[in-house]
């Protein structure tokens, strides 16, 4: 079978998302930036910087993330929200906790007809979460 993982585009502060998702979920974080890809020679003065690819290992999931290319309008995020789904309320809550920082709720954590914990929100950098205890807990 395949994986399916979400891969998430930012305008410029791709790292800076990528640290606090790191911090805020656990896991190991691997960054490269355009000047330091084997194609860092070609890189422009205003991309170097900019990240051409991370990727976030949590618990066997996978998050991957770049910066869109500098000039190029940047639509947002949006269409979409990036699910977890935890064994036990607790850790579902403690990873709302933590992306909350700055965020919007768009749905306060509690308890739902499918769920002992959900919760909906925006975090400060425009992504839309999700925060669920997987249904085995009821």
């Amino acid at each position: 079978m395949a994986e399916i993982n979400a891969y998430l585009v930012f305008n410029g502060n791709c790292a800076e998302a990528m640290r606090f998702y790191e911090r805020a979920l656990g896991g190991k974080l691997e960054i490269m930036t355009h000047k330091d890809s084997p194609m860092g020679a070609q890189a422009t003065p205003e991309n170097a910087d900019r990240v051409i690819h991370a990727a976030l290992k949590v618990d066997g999931g996978l998050l991957m993330a770049s910066d869109d290319m500098a000039g190029e309008e940047f639509k947002g995020v949006n269409g979409f929200a990036v699910s977890l789904t935890y064994k036990n309320t607790a850790d579902a809550k403690r990873a709302f906790d933590a992306l909350s920082d700055g965020a919007q709720i768009t749905m306060p954590f509690q308890k739902t007809f499918w769920s002992e914990g959900f919760g909906m929100l925006t975090d400060r950098f425009g992504v839309p979460w999700m925060s669920n205890t997987a249904s085995a807990e009821r």
